[in-house]
């Protein structure tokens, strides 16, 4: 069985390279994915399987159901570019001017659309059910996948697995980590209110740029002494807005940053801490806060029974693909979601392309190796066939 299927996608890679290559070149924004939902939709068509669509938005859901009763798993891809203009020169670049497929998610859908057919076609062999879930909006927080379960996308599921190609790790291989592996995310907005006046006459007014200035400063001091050594977290100030006449005190300030912690009860501290601070401002400088603090994604706990039961599948019957441990990944991934409802696994392809500069995600110039994706579908199915052993 395990064979048939690696065969059977190996005879398909050329055909998940051109699909991959079509999303490529037509991406879209979470809010605008009607063609993308239509075209992945549209994929199903000649296949006895269940499709559901417009789930908690434009997400789609195929159920493949071998007919025998049995657990069901999951499979989730992500299908929302990003608006970035590319800067590739790759010759299927983006035709959607300001848009791209800059994280990946056009190979996620290639993938799974040719692992969903050909999991079908093998589907006798199996029991239980397998869905397959295209998620709209990962980039766009709270995440297409919380308005997925909110729609009941996990009702008959037991668990799920999920796969991110990743540009800056080596291609031919596959990575995993149990337990936390990517961050949680979250977002704030702080208004600093003061009272303006003359450059000459500091005393009659209430500069919000100095008040703003140790804010930043005294943000950092969380990490660094509000943390264990043992805690992973970061606070960036991504943006300050002072601008103004250099003679003239600034009345107000707005300040934007993101916070990052690998686990949920880390990023709980750090905000509880970001409030601390900033009410401690307003006592400090007389000056009004008001802060907009916006949580985004969970942290990702991957299951350990389930994990080590992908990678020992992946290592067991593909044993020309190195699958190794890695690192947390600093990055945040609404799949945290699913997680929390399910016990779950989220593995990872290199995608370093052998030939020219690495680039990171979201970046304009980002690209893939595309063998990533016949290992993201092998590595995928051979988890789901032991899974599902009839």
């Amino acid at each position: 069985m395990h064979a048939r299927l690696i065969e059977k996608l190996e005879h398909k890679e050329q055909r998940m390279i051109e699909i991959r290559r079509y999303l490529h070149e037509n991406p879209e924004l979470s809010y605008k994915e009607d063609n993308t939902a239509e075209y992945i939709t549209n994929f199903y068509e000649d296949m006895d399987v269940s499709v559901e669509t417009n789930i908690g938005g434009l997400g789609i859901k195929v159920t493949i159901d071998s007919g025998i009763p049995g657990r069901t798993i999951g499979i989730r891809a992500d299908f929302d570019a990003l608006a970035i203009q590319e800067e590739t020169g790759l010759p299927f670049a983006s035709n959607n001017p300001g848009v791209m497929h800059a994280c990946g998610h056009d190979a996620h859908t290639a993938y799974l659309l040719v692992l969903a057919e050909t999991l079908y076609e093998l589907k006798d062999t199996l029991k239980g059910k397998i869905v397959i879930i295209h998620q709209p909006a990962e980039e766009v927080p709270p995440g297409g996948a919380l308005a997925m379960i909110n729609d009941n996308i996990l009702d008959e599921i037991d668990h799920m697995i999920g796969l991110h190609v990743i540009s800056d790790l080596e291609a031919g291989k596959v990575y995993y980590r149990p337990g936390y592996t990517q961050t949680g995310s979250a977002a704030f907005k702080l208004t600093i209110q003061g009272r303006g006046g003359h450059g000459s006459s500091p005393h009659t007014a209430n500069d919000a740029i100095v008040a703003a200035s140790y804010y930043v400063n005294a943000l950092q001091t969380i990490v660094s002494r509000r943390l264990s050594p043992f805690e992973t977290g970061v606070v960036t100030i991504g943006s300050f807005e002072g601008q103004g006449q250099f003679n003239v005190i600034k009345d107000s300030v707005l300040i934007q940053g993101d916070v990052r912690g690998l686990t949920d009860t880390t990023k709980k501290k750090i905000e509880a801490e970001i409030k601390r601070i900033t009410y401690g401002l307003e006592v400090m400088y007389g000056v009004q806060c008001h802060l907009d603090y916006l949580d985004d994604y969970p942290a990702l706990y991957n299951d350990p029974e389930l994990t080590e039961a992908v990678a020992r599948s992946i290592r067991t019957h593909l044993q020309d693909i190195p699958i190794e441990l890695t690192e947390p990944q600093p990055s945040s991934e609404d799949f945290a979601y699913y997680a929390k409802e399910r016990p779950s696994a989220f593995i990872y392809v290199g995608a370093a392309p052998v030939n020219g500069e690495v680039y990171p995600h979201h970046h304009p110039k980002f690209n893939i190796d595309e063998s990533a994706l016949l290992i993201a579908a092998k590595s995928v199915g051979v988890a789901v066939l032991d899974y599902l052993k009839a």
